[in-house]
């Protein structure tokens, strides 16, 4: 009997202890982020990094991440796939990104509703209730965005070193025209580029202050809330959109614009060198960064203000899959608190592991008051605007001690739009959506970046037209219409 006992003590013991460990056991959660900032992401170093997080997290969530450190010409379809396939949980995405954009991921039922998850967190708690209420989706919320420059608004960008040499005062430019002079001295200079697009369309930027462009997508500039007017018009046939692209014309053939834009064959690396002159730049709370970002001097002159619009706060974020288990959701959710309220594990999924030989290092120089950041690493290497909230990650060695309240303050000073809150529901005309998105690849692009001569300008916005018309331009616009006087109604 005295053995029987024994025995079934320990078994109970046994059970017990399975119990004990079965409750303790972490929730594993797979995470995909995608960089920008190194060519050829090295997984032995996010292997490192995840293995650092999941030691440091271990005693203050019941969390264990699994991280895939993606190039971003590959993300977003090994994004799509992994959500397809069920094998993500916490993704990095946002309003312009191509196949897995927030707008894709709301009809396909593919994010997780976390609206009842939300409240009590550390995570909802770490910004303002506003950030929460600009992302939601019918009064849902799908998204976690990331707490930066929640606000749309673009600058002139000038290399200073042109800027010295000339003379140039910057202030008196208040619209593209006043560049003229600029652009003149820079190309009697043979400067390869005066002014720089980057091999982007810039309509939908430059023309900010005059049109609501919901979309969040660039190449969809074809429909916009007219700011003044309040309704939705097709901006190929305003007298905003002839002009712009005249403009475009003439300085191509004024030598200003080079044919090397429509070809696509300048991108956002192009300001590092020496061959422009003046450029474009997002607005943002620590405009200097651009001087570390392109290896020289910029000065910077406001081109539009500054919006608080649609998918302003969902130029970067997080989302939960919505394949993913309620205790992996709220496990997302957890770790997500923790990542935007704790400064170490912020600096650690930004910016790697610390040390000479690794990816990053700490300094203070002389009248710095607390630690910045100096990133030397080609393995592992993310800026605070993908990573996590502006106001826990640490400052680089070229930012002020006090970035966190320049970006409280610039994220506050910013006009609310005159469509802030509406969404286009493009699923009822999808497909002609999409297809004259491609059209605009072909004929918009080809309008905006000085392609076509200033007298050839109005017939072919003319057959641009004709070709969305052939696309199913109308049905698009019509829906657009419908969905915004619908969205106006219901806010009466």
């Amino acid at each position: 009997m005295k053995k029987f006992i024994a025995l079934f003590l320990a078994l109970v013991l046994v059970l017990t202890m399975g119990s004990f460990a079965s409750a303790e056991e972490k929730v594993v959660i797979s995470l995909y982020r995608c960089t920008y900032d190194t060519e050829h992401p090295d997984a032995a170093q996010a292997k490192k990094v995840e293995d650092a997080i999941n030691a440091y997290i271990a005693d203050k969530i019941n969390v264990e991440i699994r991280l895939s450190d993606i190039l971003h010409g590959e993300y977003p379809e090994k994004a799509r796939m992994a959500l397809e396939y069920k094998e993500v949980n916490l993704l990095w995405t946002a309003a312009w990104l191509a196949t897995i954009g927030c707008n894709d991921l709301v009809p396909k039922n593919a994010v997780y509703d976390i609206t009842d998850l939300l409240p009590g967190t550390a995570l909802y708690a770490s910004m303002e209730e506003g950030q929460w209420e600009a992302t939601q989706y019918g009064g849902r919320n799908y998204f976690i965005p990331v707490y930066k420059d929640n606000v749309e608004g673009y600058d002139f960008m000038f290399r200073k070193e042109l800027v010295d040499k000339y003379g140039w005062d910057v202030t008196t430019v208040t619209k593209l025209e006043d560049l003229e002079p600029m652009l003149a001295e820079a190309a009697a200079d043979d400067l390869k580029y005066p002014f720089l697009l980057q091999a982007t369309a810039m309509f939908y930027r430059l023309m900010m202050d005059r049109f609501d462009f919901f979309t969040g997508d660039a190449s969809s500039n074809f429909v916009a809330v007219d700011r003044e007017k309040g309704e939705v018009v097709n901006t190929i046939q305003t007298e905003e959109y002839r002009n712009y692209c005249k403009l475009m014309g003439r300085w191509a053939e004024e030598g200003y614009i080079s044919e090397d834009e429509a070809n696509r064959m300048t991108n956002d690396n192009t300001p590092k060198t020496k061959d422009w002159a003046v450029s474009w730049w997002t607005d943002t709370p620590v405009n200097i960064e651009a001087n570390t970002r392109y290896g020289q001097e910029m000065v910077m002159q406001p081109a539009t203000k500054r919006y608080s619009h649609s998918t302003s706060a969902l130029g970067s974020c997080y989302a939960i899959s919505a394949s993913s288990t309620e205790e992996q959701a709220k496990a997302c959710i957890d770790f997500m608190g923790l990542l935007y309220t704790d400064k170490y594990l912020a600096d650690l999924y930004t910016f790697g592991i610390e040390g000479p030989d690794e990816d990053f290092e700490y300094t203070r120089e002389e009248g710095q008051e607390i630690d910045h950041v100096t990133q030397h690493s080609e393995k592992y290497n993310h800026q605070m605007w993908n990573s996590a909230s502006a106001t826990i990650v640490s400052p680089k060695n070229d930012e002020p001690d006090n970035k966190a309240e320049l970006y409280r303050l610039f994220n506050g000073g910013a006009e609310t739009s005159v469509a802030a809150g509406f969404r286009f529901d493009k699923s009822p005309v999808e497909s002609k959506y999409d297809a004259c998105r491609e059209v605009f690849a072909n004929y918009g692009f080809q309008l905006e970046t000085g392609a076509i001569p200033e007298d050839a300008v109005e017939d072919y916005i003319a057959e641009y037209q004709d070709m969305l018309d052939a696309a199913g331009y109308q049905d698009v616009l019509k829906a657009f219409k419908k969905q915004f006087s619908d969205w106006l109604e219901a806010r009466k």
